[in-house]
């Protein structure tokens, strides 16, 4: 059964993509006007944006070395780290949805010119965070159906998007911690 429906996924991968795009992202926007959990935070519920930049950190790391093991035509190597990132990645998905289902937005609280760079990096990473779901995952299809000419194209932009959002992802809870209040 599980079979047949990866089959069904791998055979419509263009559907697939579609379908998770919009699930993804539309899932996204909506957490983010509602207001938050109104009960008490649990613990373990404020360590989810640490483990966030974890999961960011791991995901930059692993693309870092897929390159690498691509750049060397190691393919197998290649293909346990795009793997490993994807896995990280859809970790830091389910934390990132749980954490803002359950707490309200933090504001940054910095000023002048560090807030300026602080939104800079906010707002771009937002808007490729939502680019490279659709980008990250046509390049996965395109790989793992060794459509080799068609996956270069995807990664062409995939992989400087896909690093530079997990990069920021670090960085804009670097900055944002400090202003947390539970």
């Amino acid at each position: 059964m599980i079979k047949s429906v990866w089959q069904t996924i791998v055979k419509h991968h263009v559907r697939t993509v579609i379908v998770l795009t919009i699930v993804i992202n539309f899932l996204i926007v909506v957490l983010s006007g509602i207001p938050g959990y109104l009960g008490d935070i649990p613990f373990w519920v404020t360590q989810l944006p640490l483990l966030n930049a974890v999961m960011n950190s791991f995901t930059f790391i692993f693309l870092l070395f897929a390159l690498l093991a691509i750049m060397k035509r190691n393919i197998t190597l290649h293909t346990k780290f795009i793997y490993a990132a994807f896995t990280t990645t859809s970790i830091f998905l389910v934390s990132y949805v749980i954490f803002h289902f359950m707490t309200e937005s933090t504001p940054y609280g910095g000023t002048g010119l560090v807030a300026v760079f602080y939104y800079f990096i906010l707002i771009t990473h937002i808007i490729l965070a939502a680019v490279i779901v659709p980008l990250a995952l046509m390049s996965f299809f395109t790989g793992y159906k060794d459509m080799r000419p068609v996956h270069r194209k995807w990664v062409h932009w995939t992989m400087p998007l896909w690093l530079y959002v997990s990069a920021t992802g670090v960085l804009v809870y670097m900055m944002i911690s400090p202003y947390y209040t539970f």
